[in-house]
């Protein structure tokens, strides 16, 4: 008798994998397939006339398909498929957290997928989704609409257009005509990312938020709504009724007060008319304190001229007077305005009465006249003419001609400026004077002269008359009989080349090294 064998080992390893798997099938179908929906209760059914596999459920329905429950007022079910028509007061419970309400629900089980419309209430949590329609992913728990809809939380109040809402991932995504608002801000936006655990909004687009202080505006960052914190990106700029605030990127923190600003800053005070720019800022608004570096400017601005001020640190922080500040550059300061320009290490400018103290080192350029002492003052008056204080070692030098100088020497001196040039001068101890005499506008000598106290006044940048308050020494040497040393007062410095000739040449980089500590601003401490 012939005996046939089967011989496994004559099986490739790839033909018994596929064998394998078909025999397996029918299982992992099986174990595929999708609960049908059951009917738990129902006041009364009927049988469709026109569709024979259609029945129509009435009065207090519950239905169940896997974790979810339905709840109605009247449904219709399809043999052989998991659908489900749900009209009236429309309840879907899925797992313990989820709930949705609607007067009207298409749903799908075979497809895990739910239309509801009008009414709409999605349930997450302390989350409440509201729209007329949505359309709801069961399985990926991902719902959206595209009629307008709100999302609410304990905090906030978010609406849009068009808006997606991803349960698992507690991220709502929200565009076109986006609004959201609390007790803290209000929010204008095109697209915004809403995490409802952190409540941290992400906006990528042109986006406003006003809170209690300020406006936030920025084209892509983000915003704590809970604490206030903002990083704002893409033309940032954060203002208010006296300020403006604008960079490459802004990093707020309402709560400390806190900001900080980075690339291109400008910062603006409307009511002092001041502008402080730079490429990094920090500034505390509840201190109203700000620190500026690198390629920092100082502008003050008026209706006839500004000035442009540049030093290696800004602060500003306020004055005792409210509404007033006080601003302090140190290292290298470098001004230009077109009637006065300057150079020193440190200097302090007071905005309530204009006064404008210098420190180590100070230089002035008015007109022809070159003005230094240990310290100078300038202050500005609206209705008279400016006061200029000058203390210590105190020297004013004016060009006339080639090699040819105006001088005068002294302890202390004070000047009037009127309409931006010298008018007059008093010397206040250890005065020297020494000036070129004119005989119809040609020169004839050089005057020479010493006295305690003298009192000087200027015409076109020269000095026209002088009266000494005690007899002086002096004398009138003859053009001729000059010599060199005869030109020049002891400790005289003609320092052109320092001058700023314009806005831009404030950035000129100065030849003497800064100092280790800041200078000057200790001794005016107590003004």
């Amino acid at each position: 008798m012939h005996t046939c064998r089967f011989n496994i080992k004559t099986k490739a390893p790839f033909q018994i994998l596929i064998l394998g798997l078909i025999l397996l099938l029918p299982l992992f179908t099986h174990a595929q397939q999708k609960k049908e929906v059951e009917i738990l209760q129902a006041g009364s059914f009927e049988q469709s006339e026109n569709m024979a596999n259609v029945q129509r459920l009435l009065n207090d329905v519950i239905i169940k398909h896997e974790d979810i429950l339905m709840y109605c007022d009247s449904a219709y079910t399809y043999e052989g498929t998991n659908r489900v028509d749900a009209f009236g007061h429309v309840h879907i419970n899925q797992g313990d957290t989820l709930h949705l309400y609607a007067q009207k629900v298409f749903y799908d089980g075979d497809r895990s997928f739910a239309q509801a419309i009008h009414d709409v209430e999605l349930h997450n949590k302390e989350i409440i989704l509201y729209t007329d329609t949505l359309d709801y992913d069961m399985e990926l728990d991902i719902g959206y609409y595209d009629c307008f809809g709100k999302v609410v939380d304990s905090t906030n109040t978010l609406t849009s257009k068009v808006g997606k809402y991803y349960l698992n991932d507690n991220l709502a995504h929200f565009t076109d005509s986006v609004v959201g608002f609390s007790e803290k801000y209000t929010m204008d936006s095109e697209n915004i990312k809403y995490n409802t655990e952190t409540e941290i909004i992400y906006f990528a687009g042109p986006t406003t938020i006003r809170d209690s202080v300020n406006t936030l505006y920025a084209e892509d960052g983000w915003y704590n709504t809970m604490t206030g914190e903002a990083d704002l990106k893409k033309h940032p700029q954060v203002y208010n009724d006296t300020q403006m605030l604008k960079a490459d990127q802004i990093i707020y923190n309402k709560g400390e007060g806190d900001g900080f600003a980075y690339g291109h800053v400008h910062l603006e005070d409307y009511e002092n008319r001041t502008i402080v720019k730079g490429n990094n800022v920090e500034y505390n608004e509840l201190t109203e304190r700000a620190n500026v570096t690198d390629s920092a400017i100082f502008i003050s601005y008026n209706a006839t001229d500004s000035l442009f001020l540049h030093a290696d640190t800004l602060r500003t922080m306020p004055d005792t007077v409210e509404g007033e500040n006080i601003i302090k550059a140190y290292y290298g300061v470098r001004f230009f305005r077109h009637d006065v320009q300057g150079v020193c290490d440190s200097l302090i400018y007071f905005t309530k009465d204009s006064l404008v103290q210098l420190f180590d080192n100070p230089v002035l350029w008015s007109n022809m006249q070159q003005i230094s002492a240990d310290r100078i003052e300038m202050l500005q008056h609206a209705n008279a003419p400016d006061e200029l204080m000058m203390y210590k070692n105190s020297f004013i030098i004016a060009e006339q001609d080639s090699g040819m100088y105006d001088q005068i020497k002294g302890k202390d001196m004070k000047g009037y400026v009127v309409n931006g040039v010298l008018n007059n001068i008093d010397v206040d101890g250890n005065g020297q004077t020494l000036y070129y005499a004119r005989e119809k506008e040609e020169i004839i000598g050089m005057n020479k002269a010493e006295s305690s106290n003298i009192s000087i006044r200027f015409k076109d940048g020269k000095i026209f008359k002088i009266a000494f308050q005690k007899q002086p020494t002096g004398e009138l040497k003859p053009l001729l009989d000059l010599t060199e040393n005869d030109k020049k007062l002891p400790a005289f410095k003609w320092l052109i080349d320092l001058r700023p000739v314009s806005k831009d040449d404030i950035f000129r980089l100065s030849k003497e090294e800064p100092k280790a500590e800041e200078p000057g601003l200790k001794e005016a401490a107590g003004k």
